[in-house]
């Protein structure tokens, strides 16, 4: 059954990832977009926090963890976003469903693999500048697109208590940005399309280690490397006179003129480590530090005079209780009740001002009686930027969707 569910689902995410619109931000502008989560909603419920050991449960984070997966898995999530944008003096509402992640894993003795399909980057804004001057230049500007991942997994258990990994991982994507510059009351523009295709390869290694300090308590530790890697950028400018109507949907007229440039992006390297303690199937609490330098992220079509860009980092506190995992009755108590905190410094200064994303998050993970199958719940609250200096703060609240599927297709048939 789980293979059929695979086949329909890799069908219906290829669908879905080439037509959704993963932001609703103008700070997507900048570089390759906003940085999605890049790990799967259990990860995400707890602050982004990734250190346990699962047996059950797909770690994207970390290649180290399908090691410890014991059954042939396959997970898939998504989520529906609320943005409130505002400035000093205007306020807007955005709404977004997107798919977040793919994933499969395969138990194979001291080894696990595993691949699969998610968003890497988005963008998707709607930007209208009017000029004060009745026969000034305004701008309407859109932006769609971005980077997605597939990835392959290879996790090794060295020892019970240690695991590594590492992944090999393709980025591909397209990003559109237009500027459609008019006068009102004037029937013709001038509009500016840029289209950059993207791809290239990164590699990530982590590891895992658990060890037992008091009865059943145990110490989890986490850490990643991702190295420096190329991100190769085909860039097509076109340059049109076009007609528009009201909804500013546009016409060509004239093709002015039309170039192509091709340039390469760095993505930097990135580390990360945790801590934490807790008991297998029972609790757990611990942090989580991530670090990235500074890359080479901005193309010639998205480069800004009141723009830099600095260091990612991101800091996570988070954790999960299960009342009582082995009850026959209390469905309650078979919950697993997951929550976090963050706090992001996303790397991105605008007019001097670090944009920087903080949140809150609470999830529920709901066991699919008969088996070890479940479906998770997310709940998150957000706010990026700030009203400083002209720019916009985004509130935004996300309920998020994902069904882990547990199966097991290899192993030896008995016959007594």
């Amino acid at each position: 059954m789980i293979k059929k569910i695979i086949v329909i689902a890799c069908f219906f995410f290829s669908l879905m990832s080439s037509a959704q619109s993963g932001s609703a931000s103008p700070y997507s502008f900048f570089g390759i977009g906003e940085s999605r989560f890049k790990g799967n909603l259990e990860n995400r419920s707890m602050g982004g926090l990734n250190i346990e050991q699962d047996s059950l449960h797909i770690n994207i984070l970390n290649p180290a963890s399908f090691a410890s997966i014991r059954f042939t898995t396959f997970t898939i999530g998504g989520n529906y976003t609320s943005t409130s944008l505002k400035t000093d003096s205007k306020k807007e509402n955005a709404q977004r469903t997107t798919v977040d992640y793919l994933a499969v894993a395969l138990p194979l003795g001291k080894v696990g693999v595993g691949f699969g399909l998610l968003p890497y980057t988005s963008v998707g804004y709607n930007i209208q500048s009017t000029s004060s001057d009745p026969d000034g230049a305004n701008n309407v500007m859109k932006g769609t697109g971005g980077l997605n991942k597939a990835f392959f997994s290879l996790g090794y258990t060295v020892i019970p208590s240690l695991v590594v990994g590492a992944d090999i991982q393709y980025n591909f994507g397209r990003i559109n940005n237009s500027n459609l510059e008019y006068i009102t009351g004037v029937a013709i523009g001038t509009q500016e399309v840029n289209k950059a295709d993207l791809n290239g390869f990164t590699a990530n290694f982590g590891a895992m280690y658990k060890h037992k300090i008091y009865k059943k308590t145990n110490l989890y530790s986490s850490f990643t490397y991702t190295p420096q890697s190329k991100l190769s950028s085909t860039n097509t400018r076109t340059i049109s006179t076009v007609n528009y109507n009201s909804n500013f949907d546009v016409g060509v007229v004239d093709q002015v003129d039309a170039r192509e440039i091709r340039t390469d992006l760095m993505i930097p390297e990135k580390i990360s480590f945790g801590l934490g303690a807790g008991q297998t199937k029972k609790w757990m609490i611990g942090t989580q530090m991530v670090f990235q330098n500074v890359g080479k992220l901005a193309s010639d079509y998205n480069t800004s005079s009141n723009t830099t860009y600095g260091k990612y980092s991101s800091y996570s506190l988070g954790g999960y209780y299960v009342p009582n995992y082995n009850v026959f009755s209390k469905y309650y108590q078979k919950v697993v009740y997951r929550a976090g905190l963050r706090y992001t410094k996303t790397g991105t200064i605008v007019k001097s001002e670090e944009i920087d994303d903080k949140g809150i998050t609470l999830g529920f993970g709901l066991p699919i009686i008969g088996s070890l199958s479940n479906v998770n719940l997310g709940l998150e609250y957000g706010q990026r930027g700030t009203t400083a200096k002209g720019l916009v703060q985004e509130n935004y609240f996300t309920f998020a969707v994902s069904f882990s599927l547990n199966d097991k297709w290899f192993g030896h048939r008995k016959i007594d």
